[in-house]
């Protein structure tokens, strides 16, 4: 019996399945004593006990823990409604008294109320005689929970009471129960803890720059959808991919982080909706000079120096390239060749004279240079700034004591700005240097992006334009390829959109235009119905 105790705790200390430990509990005791009947108790917030597990071998009821099926049972109340302990119940009794309990026949003893017992016994025929109920302690004197018996039995079936060395036993049990459910409470929480501080981290990210905020969460859970597709795809290159839930977690944590560098990223860049915004959008100085111009042309007709002819002609100009500056300043399209001429030709041509007799340019070197940039709204020194949000969340990431169940994190959380041809950033990486995990990130960054709704510089993206878009970047080696075609065949872009885009946003999807598609495999089974 000694070396059964002994085999006990060793499973005990190891298994890392919570609800499996209370299973192993529970038959654990109920196997050392013979009864018929168990039932495991968890303290919660110090008032009540919640039934975690119910076994009743004699009536085939297995309830809670690992069994699937749920305890309607209400919680037992240890206080009554004054606030005074409840001791007229065997396992509250058992819990404020912080000892072991035992009646050999419900139905003789009036040391405690056992109605309720009764009543299920006519309930259900059933026949409760020898009861034993054991607190769980921990080492520091502390109450988790209990532990209940119900109904020993001798070798020829007849229900009897328990014996003081079975006593001897559970308690011993109990004392090993305590210490590993305590464990466990104390991992959980710390694994809560852990997890809140990471939504603390996106919380403020999200305070900070309300129009990013989402992308926090968005991108962990596509990227989850994009490694649960791969991991459940079995025919192709990536085939050989697999993912436990402990790797799942890992990503997960990775995913939240992902962008943690840009708590240092100042909201003006981050949230530069136009390409003359700074603290205001600078366009609005920009018309107010070309009214000043337009005005200067009144005063040279006014005075005879310009024909009618010619001052409208020059009007309809100013507001023409006024009207070409304010498109350019959206970002919303690429910017051609012949776009940034004229808008250095723009630059130098127009001009005001201020109430000191000075004259200005209606356009700054500045603000041409900004208009000139030639896709979004970031000029070089911003995208800079962007850029080091991933440096400084590779950085912040790789300080930390990461435990061997989540050492990948920074590598996983810093590589979805990398490219497969090693032209992206921080590292330069190639796709050969990075994990399947990594590149997943990078697919869920890019795809969040486009078909976001949040951002100030653009409109959101429907399904089909970013697609092609995408399809496009994997035949530019920006994405991973065969990641991308799993993308498609296990149609992950649909199932996020289902889940987080606009109805407006969810079009058809021919995926035979997409840049770059590849038909699966002869024979490939889809996961998807």
């Amino acid at each position: 019996m000694l070396e059964d105790i002994l085999n006990i705790g060793t499973i005990l200390s190891t298994e890392k399945d919570a609800e499996k430990l209370y299973e192993i509990i529970l038959k654990a005791a109920m196997d050392f004593t013979h009864s018929d009947a168990g039932t495991l108790y968890r303290l919660v917030d110090d008032k009540q006990l919640s039934f975690d597990i119910i076994h009743t071998r004699s009536k085939g009821v297995h309830l809670g823990g690992k069994s699937g099926h749920p305890i309607s049972l209400a919680p037992i109340d240890l206080f009554l409604a004054d606030g005074t302990p409840d001791h007229s119940r065997i396992v509250c009794h058992a819990v404020h008294t912080h000892e072991t309990v035992q009646v050999d026949d419900v139905y003789a003893s009036t040391r405690f109320d056992f109605s309720g017992t009764h009543a299920f016994d006519k309930q259900n025929d059933y026949l409760s005689r020898s009861v034993l109920a054991v607190p769980l302690r921990t080492p520091d004197g502390e109450i988790i929970g209990a532990l209940q018996l119900l109904n020993p039995l001798d070798e020829s079936g007849a229900i009897r009471a328990f014996t003081n060395q079975e006593q001897s036993v559970v308690r011993s049990l109990a004392s090993q129960m305590a210490v590993a459910l305590a464990n466990r409470i104390l991992i959980v929480a710390q694994a809560a803890l852990f997890d809140s501080m990471i939504q603390l981290i996106n919380s403020a990210i999200d305070d900070k720059s309300p129009y990013t905020g989402g992308h926090c969460s968005r991108v962990p859970q596509l990227t989850l959808m994009m490694a649960d597709a791969v991991n459940r795809c079995q025919q192709g290159p990536l085939a050989n991919f697999e993912m436990t839930a402990e790797d799942r977690a890992e990503l997960r944590v990775a995913g939240f982080l992902h962008d943690c560098g840009k708590i240092s990223t100042p909201v003006h860049v981050v949230d530069k909706a136009t390409k003359l915004e700074a603290i205001h959008d600078r366009i609005a100085m920009v018309e107010l000079r070309f009214e000043l111009v337009i005005k200067e042309i009144e005063i040279a007709l006014l005075k005879g120096e310009l024909s009618p002819e010619q001052a409208q002609q020059k009007r309809q100009q100013a507001l023409d390239d006024l009207e070409f500056l304010k498109k350019s300043n959206t970002g919303s399209e690429s910017m051609r060749d012949e776009h940034v001429q004229r808008i250095a030709q723009i630059s130098q041509q127009y001009a005001w004279v201020s109430s000191k007799g000075d004259e200005q340019a209606a356009v700054t070197p500045d603000e041409a240079n900004n208009l000139s940039i030639r896709y979004g709204t970031l000029n070089n020194e911003e995208r800079e700034i962007i850029n080091h949000h991933i440096v400084l969340t590779i950085n912040l990431l790789e300080q930390l004591p990461w435990p061997k169940h989540l050492r990948n994190v920074p590598e996983y959380a810093g590589g979805h700005h990398e490219k497969m041809d090693g032209k992206g950033y921080p590292k330069g990486l190639t796709r050969d240097q990075m994990s399947v995990q990594a590149r997943c990130m990078g697919i869920a960054d890019i795809f969040e992006a486009l078909t976001a709704s949040d951002r100030p510089y653009k409109k959101a993206k429907t399904l089909s334009e970013s697609l092609k878009i995408m399809g496009s970047m994997k035949l530019g080696q920006h994405i991973d390829p065969d990641l991308f075609d799993v993308f498609i065949w296990e149609k992950v872009y649909l199932q996020y959109a289902q889940a987080y885009l606009g109805v407006e946003q969810i079009d058809e999807v021919d995926v035979t235009q997409i840049p770059g598609y590849v038909a699966p495999p002869e024979g490939y089974i889809s996961a998807v119905v």
